[in-house]
C-alpha cells in the first residue's frame, strides 16, 4: 500500500481528537456511580457463557519515566516494591477467581506496565504460579508479555517462558541517539538485538516491536534508518504508533515541548515512509491503525476470514473471550459492562486491605452501545461494513438505524476514503490511516471536538 495519494490537506482536516475504540463506549464514558453487587450479577451471569478468558496484569513500575510516556505508572528503583504489589495481585487473583467459574479456560494472558520486566526473575515465577493456582490454560493459549530490554537479564526472559509465554512485545520507539536522549530513554540497537536473540533461542513464537513516530528530532531520513534497522531484525509484527501528546492528562510531556517535535508535514511524510517501507514488496499487511503483522501473521488471516476482533489489547484473534484485569488501573471487560481498578497504589492497597474489590469506576452497556460497538469492532477489524450481515446479526435495519450516520459519510465517500458499494461500504487504502475517523460516525457518545479529552486521530 503506499500513502502518497493522501494529502496534507485531508490529514489537516481529519487531524481531531478521538478516541482509540479498545472500547465502546470509551473509558473516559465510565462512571464511578457503579457498584460490586450489580457487577456480581453481570460476572455470574457471564459465566453461563462458558466463553474463554484473557488474563491482564498491570506491572505499574518503571525504573525511570519515559517522557513520551501515556500508560499508568509508578516510578521507582526500589525493586522491593514488586514483592509487595504481587502480595495484593494474589489477594485480588482469589477474589475475583471465586466468582469466575473455574471450568472456564484461559485462552489469552497478557502482562502489561509499566513494565513487568522490572519483576525479578522469581517473581516473575511467582506470578505464573499464582495465575496457574486459580486458573485453567487452554492447549493453544496466546500469552503475551511487554519487555523493556533496558536492564534485562536472560534469565527474566527464561522465566517468562516458564509461566507459558509464547509472544513478546519489546518497546523500541526509536533507534536514533539524538531521539532517545530527547524522550529519555536511552536504548541502542544491539540492547534490543540481544534480547530478540533470546525470545528467539528461548521458543517465543512471535515477536512485536513497538514504535512511535511524532518524537521530538525525527525527521524523514532519521526514521527511514530506524525502519531500516527494524527490517533487518525482522520483528514478526509492529505497532507504529503516532506520539500522543496528552500534557492535560501526562505532565512530563510538558517537557517534549521544549524540545524540537516535528511540524505536522513532517509527521505525515514520518507516516507515508513507514507504511510504503514496511508494505514495500509484501514485506507487512497493514492490518489498520497502526498494525503491521507479516503475510503469514494470524492476524493477517483473521482479518481476511472477518475474525479479528479489537479491545484492550489492540488487535487480537482471540476477541470473544473476557478480560478478566488485575492489578492498579487495570480495565476488564465482559458483554455486558467495562469496569476499572483504582489507578493509584495506595487506593488499590487500601481495598484489598478491607478486603473490598478494587473497583474505582465501570460502565453497564445498553443494548444501543452494543450495536454501534459491534459496528465500530467490525469496522475498523474488517475495513468494511456489509449492510444485510449487520442487520441480521444486530436485528436491526442496519441502513435505517444508521441513516444519519450513512450521510454522514458521503463526504468521506467524497474525499476517496471509503466507497459505497451494492453490499455495503469499504474502507479504501488511503481510508485506513482515517479509520477512527470513520468509526467516529457510528459514535453516540462522542462530545464536541473542542471538550474531547483524547489524543488526535493522525
Amino acid at each position: 500500500m503506499s500513502a502518497l495519494s493522501v494529502s496534507l490537506d485531508l490529514v489537516k482536516k481529519y487531524n481531531v481528537p478521538g478516541p482509540r475504540y479498545t472500547s465502546y463506549p470509551p473509558a473516559t464514558k465510565f462512571t464511578d456511580a457503579f457498584s460490586w453487587p450489580q457487577l456480581a450479577e453481570k460476572i455470574s451471569a457471564n459465566n453461563q457463557s462458558g466463553r474463554g478468558l484473557s488474563l491482564y496484569f498491570h506491572i505499574p513500575f518503571c525504573e525511570t519515566l519515559c517522557w513520551f510516556c501515556g500508560c499508568t505508572t509508578v516510578i521507582t528503583h526500589n525493586h522491593a516494591l514488586g514483592k509487595a504489589y504481587l502480595d495484593y495481585l494474589e489477594q485480588e487473583v482469589a477474589q475475583m477467581a471465586a466468582h469466575i467459574d473455574s471450568k472456564r479456560r484461559v485462552v489469552q494472558l497478557h502482562w502489561g506496565g509499566g513494565s513487568p520486566t522490572f519483576l525479578r526473575p522469581n517473581e516473575i515465577r511467582r506470578l505464573g504460579d499464582i495465575i496457574k493456582k486459580h486458573f485453567k490454560f487452554s492447549d493453544d493459549i496466546e500469552a503475551g508479555v511487554e519487555i523493556d530490554p533496558r536492564r534485562l537479564s536472560r534469565d527474566h526472559i527464561e522465566a517468562l517462558r516458564e509461566v507459558g509465554f509464547n509472544r513478546a512485545s519489546l518497546g523500541v520507539q526509536d533507534f536514533e541517539p539524538e531521539v532517545q536522549q530527547a524522550i529519555h530513554r536511552i536504548q541502542p540497537r544491539d540492547m534490543t538485538q540481544r534480547v530478540l536473540d533470546w525470545s528467539r533461542e528461548l521458543g517465543f513464537a512471535s515477536v512485536n516491536f513497538d514504535l512511535i513516530y511524532g518524537l521530538p528530532h525525527q525527521t524523514a531520513d532519521s526514521f527511514t534508518r530506524t525502519l531500516d534497522a527494524v527490517l533487518e531484525m525482522q520483528p514478526d509484527r509492529l505497532a507504529v504508533f503516532s506520539y500522543a501528546h496528552v500534557p492535560w492528562i501526562k505532565p512530563a510531556q510538558k517537557i517534549l515541548e521544549q524540545k524540537n517535535l516535528p511540524a505536522a508535514g513532517v509527521k505525515l511524510q514520518l507516516l507515508k515512509n513507514v507504511i510504503e517501507r514496511l508494505t514495500e514488496n509484501g514485506r507487512y499487511i497493514y492490518i489498520g491503525m497502526d498494525h503491521f503483522a507479516k503475510p503469514t501473521d494470524e492476524l493477517v488471516a483473521a482479518q481476511r476470514n472477518k475474525t479479528l476482533q479489537r479491545n484492550f489489547q489492540g488487535y487480537s484473534t482471540r476477541g470473544d473471550a473476557d478480560i478478566f484485569a488485575f492489578g492498579m488501573s487495570a480495565i476488564s471487560q465482559i458483554p455486558d459492562a467495562y469496569w476499572q481498578n483504582v489507578k493509584e497504589l495506595p487506593g488499590y492497597y487500601a481495598a484489598l486491605d478491607s478486603k473490598k474489590v478494587p473497583l474505582a469506576r465501570g460502565y453497564f452497556l445498553t443494548d444501543e452501545d452494543k450495536i454501534r460497538r459491534e459496528t465500530i469492532v467490525r469496522v475498523m477489524c474488517d475495513l468494511s461494513l456489509d449492510f444485510a450481515a449487520m442487520s441480521h446479526k444486530l436485528g436491526i435495519d442496519f441502513p435505517a438505524h444508521f441513516a444519519g450516520e450513512l450521510a454522514v459519510l458521503k463526504s468521506f465517500e467524497a474525499d476517496g476514503l471509503i466507497k459505497f458499494n451494492k453490499t455495503g461500504l469499504e474502507v479504501t487504502e488511503a481510508g485506513r490511516l482515517f479509520i477512527r475517523n470513520i468509526a467516529m460516525c457510528f459514535d453516540n457518545t462522542l462530545a464536541p471536538a473542542g471538550e474531547r479529552k483524547h489524543s488526535k486521530t493522525i
